[in-house]
């Protein structure tokens, strides 16, 4: 473990560097709310293109996710959008599937160094990114095209339709299946958070598609699971000195104030809308990352490119990441303005005819 710590390098910080943070934060607190994923897919991204290791920013990315993840499910618990009880039951295969995570991320850090866990971690981003923003995007788009009446899928039906004892009923998601067809969802969510801070890539989609959990509920219960598993896995990084605390204050910032605006977005957008986020966000990430991967590969002496070309992909992979965090700001604070206007507009003359009577 001593010459692992010894491997990794804390960068230093700039005035320019705690602003990106700050924003980073922001921004990621404000999807976290928004889509219930944790927000990490833009924190640990924007962490790397300052040039924190791929082992430092996971590890100090998910220590900043359990305080901002209880602000996010005490929210949402108060517009009645968190089952409690799903929660607790996925978050115990989840801090299974974090410890197994952390487990395969210090042995590729010991076989590969610093550029091998990087690569590890890009790769790793570029593919759940394409597959499961791809999907859910698409998925969005059909539900936007059903004017947002969600249907239950093939897979969530069939699993409920399986009597395998035990039986659980969660009364706010309004489903009843077998608490055996919940551990590979909430292992997959613990293993995937480990590997890139990124569970509720499998979490969020995994409730809604296999456990047949509205999208809504979905995204404000995995802040629950996000809460529990970061805070044991915190723990585990700690203990092998990869937790930047710096990073970890600075983010923490900018995300609780992000999370509590992301929150009160989805009390009025359309459920369709909290896809389109996730996936156009998602596929932004997925260019970022997926231009970073050449230098890593350079570093292990697996491909051989001019440092100028590096220099540009480098620039473009940090470049895709602003956008990216743009584009996430604008769709959720424009579409929650948006909705909250025309709800306003709505309620205020039903409001007045009340007062009238």
């Amino acid at each position: 473990m001593h010459d692992l710590q010894q491997a990794v390098q804390f960068i230093d910080l700039s005035a320019v560097s705690v602003i990106f943070l700050f924003v980073v934060g922001f921004i990621g607190g404000l999807v976290s709310g928004f889509i219930g994923s944790g927000g990490a897919f833009v924190l640990t991204p924007g962490m790397m293109s300052l040039g924190v290791s791929g082992t430092v920013a996971v590890a100090s990315n998910m220590c900043h996710k359990f305080p901002k993840a209880m602000v996010g499910a005490f929210k949402r618990y108060k517009y009645g959008q968190v089952d409690i009880k799903l929660g607790l039951i996925m978050a115990a295969s989840a801090v299974v599937g974090v410890q197994v995570g952390i487990r395969i991320q210090n042995l590729v850090l010991a076989a590969w160094g610093q550029a091998g866990s990087n690569l590890y971690v890009s790769l790793s981003f570029v593919l759940v990114l394409i597959v499961v923003g791809g999907y859910v995007f698409y998925d969005a788009w059909k539900s936007r095209k059903s004017q947002g009446m969600d249907a239950v899928s093939f897979i969530a039906r069939k699993l409920q339709a399986i009597n395998l004892p035990p039986m659980i009923h969660f009364k706010r998601a309004n489903v009843r299946i077998s608490v055996w067809f919940t551990i590979p969802v909430g292992f997959a969510t613990g293993m995937l958070a480990a590997t890139i801070a990124v569970g509720g890539f499998v979490g969020v989609p995994g409730m809604i598609y296999v456990l047949g959990v509205s999208g809504f509920v979905a995204s404000a219960t995995e802040l629950v699971i996000a809460f529990v598993m970061g805070l044991g896995g915190s723990i585990n990084w700690a203990m092998h000195g990869m937790v930047d605390i710096r990073l970890t204050l600075i983010i923490l910032a900018g995300s609780l104030l992000g999370v509590q605006l992301g929150a009160i977005g989805t009390t009025y957008v359309k459920e369709h809308m909290i896809k389109s986020v996730m996936g156009t966000i998602m596929l932004i990430v997925a260019v970022s990352r997926a231009l970073a991967v050449p230098e890593y590969l350079g570093q292990l002496n697996l491909i051989t490119m001019s440092p100028t070309t590096i220099s540009w992909l480098k620039n473009l992979s940090f470049i895709s990441m602003c956008i990216a965090l743009l584009v996430g700001a604008v769709i959720i604070l424009g579409a929650t303005f948006k909705a909250r206007r025309e709800f306003l507009r709505i309620e205020q003359p039903q409001t007045a005819a009340v007062a009238n009577s």
